[in-house]
């Protein structure tokens, strides 16, 4: 594992950065493979970096979009990350739409839902083996209870080893999540992290020694690269 550690100075170099890291990885992937696959977060810090990347020229029909974790909710739900993503980025391009992955979350069940995602996401990548198959880019957030994608702290999806895809809990109510192997299995995570309100959680995500299931986040070990973009108010304890 490449583990790079910047502390920016506010969100919007924070959002700069990440831009430039994603247009980076998405320039090589393309080159070397014709496409570019990319996971995305929710909540309120990616939003911006959305906006940016809407606004840039690129190949959208070499871009594919997933996402890592999603509300188990409608897809026109206000709390629905994907919503979230059209309307910041993906209703803005050109992308055609067998290229946006979204989250199946009108099954019976989210069980269900877990399954068929995973199903995609091996019909894409033509991937029936055991090693689980690799994104180039798996943009994460982190909260300030270190859960990461849906994998909260001390929740049965924490314990899931053999899936790509499985259900988290958030208060009884049901998420749809990648599995922490398979987020390792990425070519590239990258955290986006902003807020003085995680600085108590990333104490312990960077300690040597921590419990992993009280500190979700500690298990993102990629195989690949790892970054931890910060915002000053985030990173101010971590900067050398």
């Amino acid at each position: 594992m490449n583990k790079t550690v910047e502390v920016l100075p506010d969100q919007p170099a924070l959002v700069a950065r990440a831009l430039e890291l994603i247009l980076s990885k998405l320039e090589t992937a393309i080159e070397q493979r014709g496409r570019f696959s990319i996971a995305l977060s929710g909540g309120s810090t990616p939003k911006p970096l959305y906006e940016a990347i809407a606004n840039q020229k690129l190949p959208w029909d070499k871009i594919h979009i997933f996402w890592g974790d999603e509300r188990y909710v409608p897809p026109d739900h206000p709390d629905s990350n994907e919503l979230m993503t059209r309307r910041a980025w993906l209703d803005h391009v050109d992308i055609p739409a067998a290229n946006i992955h979204p989250v199946p979350t009108l099954e019976a069940n989210p069980e269900l839902a877990a399954a068929k995602y995973e199903q995609q996401l091996k019909e894409f990548f033509n991937s029936s083996g055991v090693e689980f198959p690799s994104l180039d880019v798996i943009l994460l957030g982190m909260g300030d209870d270190a859960h990461t994608a849906s994998l909260f702290p001390h929740t049965e999806a924490l314990k899931v080893r053999d899936r790509l895809v499985t259900v988290g809990n958030k208060d009884g109510n049901p998420r749809i999540s990648f599995t922490y192997p398979f987020i390792n299995a990425a070519s590239s995570v990258i955290f986006l992290v902003a807020g003085a309100n995680k600085r108590p959680a990333l104490a312990q995500v960077f300690a040597p020694v921590a419990d992993d299931f009280t500190y979700p986040s500690r298990l993102i070990q990629p195989q690949g690269e790892l970054w931890w973009l910060l915002d000053a108010a985030a990173g101010l304890e971590l900067q050398d």
